[in-house]
């Protein structure tokens, strides 16, 4: 799994390349934390070349959902690959996160 990282208007954009599962969750969690430490309050995560996602996955999106919605800030997914979707609406997540199609997309969302 790669993690890369760019600011833009104060939104910290996401994006996370290959598989996310209980191997890889761990080190996406640590980025999550020190972004939100640092004081991002708006994430838009770019799961355009996510390959797949497990439960441990979820498991931390959920937590920074609502780590952030405590903050009065927000967690937008944009650019889900169609396995990647069906995971997050059989999961039920599709019903309280913004998913969207575009990057720009999700900045209007924040």
């Amino acid at each position: 799994m790669e993690i890369q990282e760019k600011k833009l208007n104060g939104t910290s954009i996401i994006r996370v390349e290959g598989r996310l599962d209980s191997k890889t969750s761990p080190e996406f969690e640590d980025k999550i934390s020190e972004i939100i430490e640092n004081g991002t309050r708006n994430i838009i995560l770019d799961f355009e070349s996510l390959g797949y996602i497990s439960s441990a996955g979820l498991r931390i999106i959920l937590k920074t959902a609502k780590e952030l919605k405590r903050m009065e800030g927000k967690l937008v997914l944009c650019e889900l690959q169609d396995y990647v979707r069906e995971v997050f609406e059989i999961s039920g997540f599709d019903s309280f996160l913004p998913i969207v199609s575009t990057v720009d997309d999700a900045m209007e969302k924040l």
